[in-house]
C-alpha cells in the first residue's frame, strides 16, 4: 500500500494544477462583473445575481453589452431566450469582434419574423475585414419558449458554432493557402437587441410592428473558458500547445465521428443558404475556402 502512495500524491497533485489551469482560463459568469453595457443603458437590466441579463427595443433606442476583456481562442457560450411573437425586423446578435477596418468576427445572429413564422439563424465569420461568409440555419425548436445554448468555439485550428452542443458550422483553418484566419486579434463579446428592419425580414420588405414593442431579449449564464488577451504577446501564448491551453488538444482539431453526424443532420434539414453556393452572388468566383475541405 505504501508503495501506491507517491503516485496517488502525484495524482492529486496533478489534478490540482489542471484545475487551477482551468480556472485562470474561466471567465465570471456574472454579467455585472464581466461585462459593462455600452448601449441603450436604460433599455437594459441585470437580474438573478447578475446572472442574467435583459435587453429591450422599443421605438427609442435598442440596447447592448460587451465583455471588458478580449479573449483570443476559447469557447464562449451564452443561453438565450429570444424576443417572442411578432419579432419582424428585429435582429438579436450574439458575437466575438475586434475593432478596426480590418477586424475580425464570429456571428450569431437572429432574424425576427412574423408571428408564427420560423427565426433565422444568421452566422457570419470576418477576417481581416472581409466579411460576406454567411450561412443560414432554421431552428428545430422554438428559441422563444426557452433558454437554448449557443457557443462559439475557435481554436488555432477551426472555429465551431454550435447550438445546444450540436455543430452547426465549421471554418477551418486554411492560412498557409493565403486565405485569412481570425488568429492574432483578441475579440470581446457581445450581446445586442438592435432595429434591423431594412433588411433582416424578407429582405427588409416586412417592417417592425412598433405596437408589438417592447420587444424583449433574455441571456443567462455567460461563461468564456478562453484565452484571455494581453496584447501581440498573446498570439503565441494562446496558439501555444500545452495542458493549460485546452483548445489547442487534439481532439479540438477537428469533429468527432459523432459530431460530423449531428452537423450533416443540422445542415441537410434545416440550412437555408451557404455563401459557397451562391454563384450569382459572386459572379463565378466563389470563395477559395469553399473548395477546401470544409470540416
Amino acid at each position: 500500500m505504501q508503495s501506491k502512495m507517491p503516485s496517488f500524491k502525484a495524482l492529486l497533485l496533478a489534478l490540482f494544477i489542471i484545475a487551477v489551469v482551468v480556472d485562470q482560463s474561466f471567465v465570471e459568469a456574472n454579467f455585472p462583473k464581466s461585462m459593462y453595457i455600452n448601449w441603450g443603458a436604460h433599455h437594459s437590466s441585470f437580474a438573478g445575481n447578475g446572472e442574467d441579463l435583459q435587453l429591450v427595443l422599443d421605438q427609442t433606442s435598442g440596447s447592448a453589452v460587451k465583455s471588458k476583456r478580449s479573449f483570443l481562442f476559447g469557447s464562449i457560450e451564452m443561453l438565450i431566450k429570444l424576443v417572442p411573437g411578432n419579432s419582424a425586423g428585429t435582429v438579436t446578435a450574439y458575437y466575438v469582434t475586434s475593432t478596426g477596418d480590418k477586424h475580425d468576427e464570429i456571428d450569431f445572429e437572429f432574424l425576427g419574423n412574423v408571428s408564427g413564422q420560423p427565426y433565422i439563424v444568421h452566422t457570419n465569420i470576418y477576417t481581416q475585414g472581409n466579411g460576406s461568409r454567411e450561412q443560414q440555419f432554421y431552428l428545430w425548436f422554438d428559441p422563444t419558449a426557452d433558454f437554448h445554448n449557443y457557443t462559439i468555439h475557435w481554436n488555432p485550428t477551426e472555429v465551431v458554432w454550435y447550438i445546444d452542443n450540436l455543430p452547426i458550422r465549421v471554418f477551418r483553418n486554411y492560412e498557409k493557402d493565403g486565405i485569412a484566419f481570425p488568429n492574432k486579434q483578441g475579440m470581446r463579446v457581445h450581446a445586442s437587441l438592435w432595429n434591423a428592419d431594412n433588411w433582416a425580414t424578407r429582405g427588409g420588405l416586412v417592417k417592425i410592428d412598433w405596437n408589438s414593442s417592447p420587444f424583449i431579449a433574455r441571456f443567462r449564464r455567460f461563461r468564456a473558458r478562453a484565452c484571455k488577451w494581453d496584447g501581440p504577446v498573446s498570439i503565441n501564448q494562446c496558439a501555444t500547445k500545452s495542458p493549460s491551453n485546452w483548445w489547442t488538444s487534439p481532439s479540438f482539431s477537428q469533429l468527432s465521428s459523432s459530431q460530423m453526424g449531428q452537423l450533416n443532420w443540422v445542415r441537410q434539414n434545416f440550412m437555408i443558404y451557404d455563401y459557397c453556393k451562391d454563384t450569382k452572388r459572386f459572379n463565378g468566383q466563389i470563395p477559395p475556402e469553399c473548395f477546401k475541405q470544409q470540416f
